[in-house]
């Protein structure tokens, strides 16, 4: 019985998609005031302290 059963099983095949994925990261940067931490972070100075949590998941397109 067993072997009837494996063979029953439908193939799996690969699947790949293009995705658009929102998050919340934290992002750090040394800075002498609040305003001039925002003035650099949103001229891309510093760094990703943590990925963070995904907010929304889209998926646009799934190819074989």
């Amino acid at each position: 019985m067993g072997i009837a059963a494996l063979k029953l099983k439908p193939e799996l095949k690969m699947f790949h998609a293009t995705m658009h994925v929102t998050r919340v990261e934290e992002w750090c940067v040394e800075a002498e005031t609040a305003e001039e931490a925002s003035e650099l972070l949103a001229a891309g100075a510093g760094h990703r302290c943590h990925i963070g949590d995904c907010l929304n998941l889209e998926v646009e397109r799934v190819e074989d």
